[in-house]
């Protein structure tokens, strides 16, 4: 089974949306028994809180349902535990090499880097373009998705 640990700075936004928009992309494939999918914050700001409000209302429009997500922090076994690590923006890149103290298996990445157009996805969090972040990470799991395919 491979496993995708997707990552935010709260684990409220970015990172839930990325893990519900891939179960659902990998149920549509019928690879959900192949694939284990989660997401975590790099802050503990937010520790076990729902899905922000706006978020998760951004999911439910496309009928993707994050019910029973709450909010948890990165752990050194992470990266041990999971066969991808994939961070929103550089910010969680940097905090999660000073958390695992570097990629020595080069598992970190950004969720972009497998779109035709690399880069971060701005926390909407700040920009309230929850759609933008939404057709962003789409693309992004797509993406990965597409590269991973049935390994």
């Amino acid at each position: 089974m491979l496993k995708i640990l997707f990552v935010c700075h709260g684990n409220i936004c970015r990172s839930p949306m990325a893990e519900f928009i891939m179960k659902d992309m990998a149920r549509e494939r019928e690879l959900e028994d192949m694939l284990y999918i989660e997401s975590a914050a790099t802050s503990t700001e937010e520790l076990g809180n729902p899905v922000y409000p706006p978020a998760r209302k951004k999911l439910l429009e496309h009928g993707i349902d994050p019910s029973g997500k709450t909010a948890r922090r990165i752990t050194k076994a992470d990266y041990d535990s999971f066969d991808y690590l994939i961070g929103m923006d550089y910010w969680n890149l940097k905090n999660m090499e000073r958390a695992y103290a570097g990629d020595p298996k080069h598992k970190l990445h950004l969720l972009r880097d497998f779109t035709d157009d690399p880069g971060e996805i701005d926390d909407p969090w700040y920009t309230r373009d929850f759609e933008t972040a939404y057709q962003q990470i789409k693309e992004g799991c797509k993406g990965l998705l597409d590269q991973i395919g049935g390994y």
